[in-house]
């Protein structure tokens, strides 16, 4: 998985953030909704072009239950952020 810049764009659309700063705050605030981590995997599986149907993630077993795919999202979010090593 990977956020693309155009994963973000549709990202911030699709749950009504202000900016990514709003949505990685929710985050950090542990403040989210189950709606925006399948919004954020669904994003990183389309940017890693791997696009998953929001029904079917919706409805898939994820290893480690609700909490893994929340641990998943939140970190997928931080590493979109992440400056590369130089």
């Amino acid at each position: 998985m990977r956020l693309t810049l155009g994963a973000l764009a549709s990202l911030e659309a699709a749950l009504q953030v202000g900016s990514l700063v709003d949505l990685v705050q929710r985050f950090e605030g542990g403040s989210f909704s189950s709606r925006d981590v399948l919004a954020l995997l669904g994003a990183g599986l389309e940017g890693g072009a791997c696009p998953v149907p929001p029904e079917a993630l919706a409805t898939a077993a994820i290893e480690g239950g609700p909490m893994a795919g929340a641990r998943a999202a939140a970190e997928l979010l931080a590493r979109a952020f992440v400056l590369p090593q130089a």
